[in-house]
This record gives C-alpha cells, structure tokens and sequence, in this order.
C-alpha cells in the first residue's frame, strides 16, 4: 500500500525558507536521507519515490511539493493521488501550525482546518478530512503582528538554531506514522 507524503507550502525560492514551508522542507529533509531527487509530475507537483524497510516489508511512500499557491494546494495533490491510486488514509500533509510552540510536533487524523488554507483546500478537493497531519508547530506573533504576515516571513534567529534538528524530528515522525501507527507515534513524538 503507498503512501503520499506531501509538504505544503508556496513555490518558489521567496518563500522557501519561510514558516509557511516547513512543511516542504521536512520533504526536503526526506529526500535526503533517502539519497532521491525531486522530478516534476503532470499533476503540478515536484515528486519523488522510496521504499521504506527492505525487502518484502518494504512500503513505497512517494514525497511531494505542490507547485501551486497554498490555497490551490488541494486540485494538485488530488491529481497526485488518483494518479497513484493513493486514499486520503494513506494521505499525510505535513503542515505550519500557528496554534502550537515552536518546534514542538504533534500528529494526528481528520479535523478541522484552524483557518489553514492548505488544509482546507486538500479537505475540499478529497472531499473530507480524514488524512493524516504532522503539525509543524512554529508559535504566535508576538504583538500585533498579523499572523497572515508571521508565516511568510523567515525563522528568527533563535529559531534558526533549532530549525535543523525540528525538521529531521519532522521526518523522523513521518518515517514513525507510516511504520508504526498513529498512537505509536504520538506516543513517541507528542512531546
């Protein structure tokens, strides 16, 4: 059974680095741990594939960025997935979460949006919501400022210390849902 990992996030190198793509960077992170490059899919989306485990056990997992705006992120990520006969069970978006500190991971299934456009585009184009998410806590602003603007701007400086070892905990809770479960994994990861 495959699995579709994909990083939500905007195009491009001006939003890259931003809170707005954590999510595409723990892809990042992925595909380097599994020595793969990112080719480009008729379903506007880069991609690329591997096999979790070895041998007969192994489970194919395919990692993708969408190449469409956060908010059209869900029509790209639908064509991916009918093109790979892949059910939103076996769907995990891996997301910026406002509502939680940063750095700190929580994952789980199904739920609401919390005004995240990402979110509710996927849940839109499937048509439910019940597909896994790794939350990629990355905190309030401080003050006034508007939250809109907070996530697309680049991790702090103290941030960025940390930012590394948060994005390869990413991948580490990615490698974990899909081996070993959801309460497994938020046994061992929701810190």
């Amino acid at each position: 059974m495959t699995w579709l990992v994909v990083g939500l996030g905007n195009p491009g190198e001006k939003y890259a680095a931003t809170r707005h793509n954590v999510g595409q960077m723990v892809i990042d992170e992925l595909t380097n741990r599994h020595s793969i490059k990112l080719s480009t899919h008729k379903s506007r989306t880069d991609i690329a594939a591997f096999k979790l485990g070895v041998g007969v056990d192994a489970i194919p997992v395919i990692v993708a960025k969408s190449k469409s705006f956060m908010n059209e992120t869900g029509g790209p990520i639908k064509a991916l997935a009918n093109f790979y006969s892949v059910e939103p069970k076996n769907i995990i978006a891996l997301h910026d979460e406002l509502d939680i500190a940063f750095a700190t991971i929580r994952s789980k299934i199904g739920g609401g949006d919390n005004g995240h456009n990402g979110l509710k585009s996927m849940t839109s184009a499937f048509g439910t919501p019940d597909y896994y998410r790794i939350r990629l806590g990355i905190g309030r602003p401080m003050g006034e400022q508007d939250p809109a603007d907070f996530v697309l701007k680049a991790f702090s400086k103290v941030e960025q210390k940390d930012l590394a070892e948060f994005v390869v905990r990413g991948a580490d809770v990615v490698e974990s849902l899909i081996k070993d479960g959801l309460e497994r994994t938020q046994t061992a990861f929701n810190s």
